[in-house]
């Protein structure tokens, strides 16, 4: 079992900036990758970011340049800067860890971003 746990969502104005944070914790030693997901209301899950614990990053074409994932050394401890933020971010923000049997999520933090 891993228990995934995010946090630092909250509200901010456009054009401001929020880190997010993800950590598992228990049975997380076959952890290869984290990957950060968003959905806002209304719309699909979607993919934001990905990190593996080689640090190769990975990210969907609306954020590049602006956010960024990273990964605390040698934890299971994540983090996802995002920067300039827009109404557009608005979102509940999922922090998702793929093992070869088995998907984890956590129960996601809300972003909102007012105009």
């Amino acid at each position: 079992q891993v228990q995934v746990v995010e946090s630092g969502g909250g509200l901010v104005q456009a054009g401001e900036s929020l880190r997010l944070s993800c950590r598992a914790d228990g049975s997380a030693d076959d952890i290869v990758a984290f990957t950060w997901y968003r959905q806002a209301q209304g719309s699909e899950r979607e993919f934001v970011a990905a990190i593996t614990i080689g640090d190769s990053t990975n990210y969907a074409d609306s954020v590049k340049g602006r956010f960024t994932v990273a990964r605390a050394n040698a934890t299971n401890t994540i983090f996802l800067q995002m920067n300039s933020l827009t109404p557009a971010a608005t979102a509940v923000y999922y922090c998702h860890v793929p093992l070869a049997f088995a998907d984890y999520w956590g129960p996601g933090t809300q972003v909102t971003v007012s105009s």
